[in-house]
C-alpha cells in the first residue's frame, strides 16, 4: 500500500502540490462555515471550528512533506515536466519541476505551517471562510512556482491575489478596509500591464510557453526584437509592483502593516513571487543567451534593487510602529534579493536564493513576534512609544533580539551567512563598489532601527500603570507559532553547507536554458537530448564563472 501511494505521487507530484490545497479548500467550503466569528462555540459549531482546524493543518502538513520530496527529487537535477491532458508542450499546458521551483514550494511551506498553527490560536475565528481561503492562497503559489507557461503564472497570480484580497481584510476594521481598496486597484493595473505584456511577447513569438519563448525570443531581430525587449521592461514593471522593487514599493507597508498578524507573516513569500517571476523571465527567457532581445533588464534592476535595499532600511529606521518597521525590512530584503539577481551570474544568484530562504522566514517571524508584544503593550499596541511594561519582558526580549540579530545580518546567523555569500559573489564585479558599500550601510541601518525600537519597547516603560489594563502572558500555542520561524532559521544556519551546494545548483541549472527546453520540448527543443551547454558568462558574469553541472535525464509524466 505505502509502496503503491509512493508510486503514485512519484507520478504526479507537481500536480498534486497545486491540488492538494485546491480540494482542501473546496473541502472546508463544504464543511461550512458557520459561527466562524463566534470563537470556539459550541455544540455544532465548536465541533466544525475543530475540524476545520484539523483538516486545514493536517493538508498543509501533508503539503510540507510533499514539497521536502519535491526538493529531494529535484536535488538530483532531473528536471520533472507534468503535461496535463497528455497535451505536449509547447501546445498544452505543462508543471516543471526544478530546484527552484521546488526550493520555492518548500519555503511556501515552511511559511504557512507556522503561521496556520498560529492563526488557529483565535485569528481564524475573527472572519469568515478563512481556512478555505488560505489554502487557496497556497494553491495560487504552488501554481505560480510550478508552471511553465506565462499565461498559467498571470492566472495562477489572479488565484493568489484574490485570495490575499480576503485575507488581508480578514478581521475587518477600517485601516484594513481602506489599505485593501489601494492593494486591489494597484494589482488590478498590474494585472492589465501583464496581459498587455504577454500580447506583446506573442504577437512576435506565438507562444507562452518559457522553454519555447527562450528559444524563439533568441531568434528574433530587428523590430520584433525591439517588441520583446519592451515586452520584457513591461513584466519587469508588473513583478516589480509583486515584490515591491522601487519605485513600486510604496502600497507594502501599509498594507502589511494593516493585516492580521498570521496575514502579514504570510504575505512575506508574496513577494518572493515577484522575485520568481522576475529570475523566470530574465534569466531562462531573456538571459545572456536571448539574442538582441537578451539582458533587457540588466541595466535597470540592479540600481532599483539597490535603491530598494536603502529606502526599506531607511524607512524602518524612521518608522512609528513596530509592523510598520518590520514592513520595510520586508521592502529592504527584497533589494537584497534582487541585486544579487541583478548581477546575472550563477554566483550572485545562489547567494540571492540563499539570502531568500533567510529573509522570508525571519520576516515571518517578526510579524508574529509584534503581535504578540503590541498584546502586552496596553493602548500603545505596537506604536513605538513609552507604554506599559510587557509582561514576559525576558522572553520577549531574547526572541527580539534573535530576530533583530537575524535581520541586521550579524554573525552567525543566515543572515550573515547570506549577506556575506552576496558580496563573495560580487567581488571582481564592476559593480562590486556599489553592492559592498549598499548592503554593509543598510545592515548597519537596520541594526540601529531595531535597536531604537527595543530600547522603546523594553527600556521606555511607563511607570504607573494603575489604570491601564494589561494583557496576560502570551499562550503556549501563540508562542510556538513564533518559535518555529527562529528554529528554522537556526536550521538554516547549521544547514548552510548543504543548502548553498542545493542553490548553486539551481543557478546552474537555471542558467543552462538548452536543457531546460531539452526537459519540456524534447525533440521540438531543437537541442540534442539530455545534454547541457556550459554556461559562458562573457556578456555579464566574470571568466571563472561556475561551469555548468551534468543534467539528469528529464522525465515527461502524463
Amino acid at each position: 500500500m505505502a509502496a503503491s501511494i509512493f508510486a503514485f505521487w512519484l507520478q504526479h507530484a507537481p500536480v498534486l502540490s497545486v491540488l492538494l490545497p485546491s480540494f482542501t479548500a473546496m473541502g472546508l467550503l463544504l464543511l461550512g462555515d458557520f459561527g466562524g466569528m463566534s470563537g470556539q462555540g459550541g455544540g455544532h459549531d465548536g465541533a466544525r471550528v475543530r475540524w476545520r482546524r484539523r483538516l486545514s493543518l493536517a493538508s498543509v502538513l501533508l503539503g510540507s512533506v510533499m514539497a521536502a520530496g519535491l526538493v529531494w527529487r529535484a536535488g538530483n537535477g532531473e528536471l520533472v515536466v507534468y503535461q496535463l491532458g497528455e497535451w505536449p508542450a509547447p501546445f498544452g499546458i505543462v508543471l516543471v519541476l526544478d530546484r527552484l521551483s521546488a526550493l520555492m514550494v518548500l519555503l511556501t511551506y515552511l511559511v504557512a505551517a507556522p503561521v496556520l498553527w498560529y492563526a488557529t490560536g483565535g485569528w481564524d475565528q475573527r472572519g469568515r471562510h478563512f481556512h478555505a481561503i488560505f489554502q487557496f492562497q497556497l494553491m495560487g503559489l504552488c501554481g505560480a512556482f510550478l508552471t511553465g507557461d506565462l499565461f498559467n503564472l498571470f492566472v495562477f497570480f489572479e488565484v493568489l491575489l484574490i485570495a490575499s484580497y480576503v485575507l488581508l481584510l480578514h478581521g475587518q476594521g477600517r485601516e484594513r478596509a481602506r489599505m485593501g481598496i489601494h492593494y486591489v486597484v494597484l494589482n488590478l493595473a498590474g494585472s492589465g500591464l501583464f496581459l498587455i505584456g504577454l500580447a506583446m511577447i506573442y504577437a512576435v513569438t506565438g507562444t507562452l510557453n518559457m522553454a519555447d519563448l527562450a528559444l524563439r525570443v533568441a531568434q528574433l531581430t530587428g523590430d520584433s526584437a525591439l517588441i520583446a525587449r519592451a515586452a520584457a521592461l513591461i513584466l519587469l514593471v508588473v513583478f516589480g509592483l509583486k515584490a515591491a522593487l522601487v519605485p513600486l514599493y510604496f502600497w507594502l507597508p501599509g498594507t502589511y502593516a494593516s493585516a492580521s498578524a498570521p496575514v502579514a507573516a504570510l504575505f512575506a513569500i508574496m513577494t518572493k513571487v515577484g522575485v520568481y517571476s522576475i529570475i523566470r523571465t530574465h534569466w531562462g527567457i531573456f538571459g545572456v543567451e536571448a539574442g538582441e532581445a537578451s539582458l533587457a533588464a540588466q541595466a535597470w534592476l540592479l540600481p532599483l534593487a539597490l535603491t530598494t535595499s536603502v529606502l526599506g532600511a531607511l524607512g524602518a529606521l524612521a518608522a512609528h510602529s513596530m509592523s510598520r518597521m518590520v514592513a520595510y525590512l520586508t521592502v529592504s530584503s527584497v533589494g537584497t534579493i534582487l541585486a544579487g539577481v541583478g548581477l546575472f551570474t550563477p554566483e550572485t544568484l545562489s547567494a540571492a536564493l540563499y539570502y531568500t530562504l533567510h529573509s522570508t522566514i525571519v520576516i515571518a517571524g517578526l510579524f508574529l513576534l509584534v503581535e504578540l508584544m503590541a498584546a502586552q503593550r496596553g493602548e500603545a499596541g505596537d506604536k513605538l512609544r513609552p507604554a506599559v511594561a510587557l509582561r514576559e519582558p525576558v522572553l520577549l526580549g531574547m526572541m527580539m533580539l534573535f530576530g533583530a540579530a537575524s535581520a541586521a545580518g550579524l554573525p552567525p546567523l543566515p543572515g550573515f551567512l547570506g549577506k556575506l555569500m552576496i558580496l563573495q559573489s560580487a567581488s571582481g564585479l564592476a559593480a562590486q563598489a556599489w553592492v559592498w558599500s549598499v548592503v554593509l550601510l543598510v545592515g548597519f541601518f537596520t541594526i540601529v532601527g531595531l535597536a531604537r525600537a527595543g530600547v522603546i519597547v523594553f527600556w521606555h516603560v511607563q511607570p504607573d500603570v494603575g489604570a491601564v489594563e494589561v494583557a496576560s502572558g502570551a499562550s503556549a500555542k501563540l508562542m510556538s507559532g513564533a518559535w518555529a520561524f527562529m528554529a528554522i532559521t537556526v536550521a538554516l544556519a547549521v544547514m548552510a553547507s548543504p543548502v548553498k551546494r542545493y542553490t548553486d545548483a539551481a543557478a546552474v541549472q537555471l542558467a543552462d536554458t538548452a536543457a531546460y527546453a531539452d526537459a519540456v520540448l524534447g525533440s521540438q527543443g531543437g537541442t540534442k537530448a539530455n545534454t547541457t551547454r556550459p554556461y559562458d558568462g562573457s556578456r555579464a558574469a566574470p571568466a571563472d564563472a561556475t561551469p555548468a553541472v551534468e543534467a539528469a535525464p528529464a522525465k515527461v509524466l502524463p
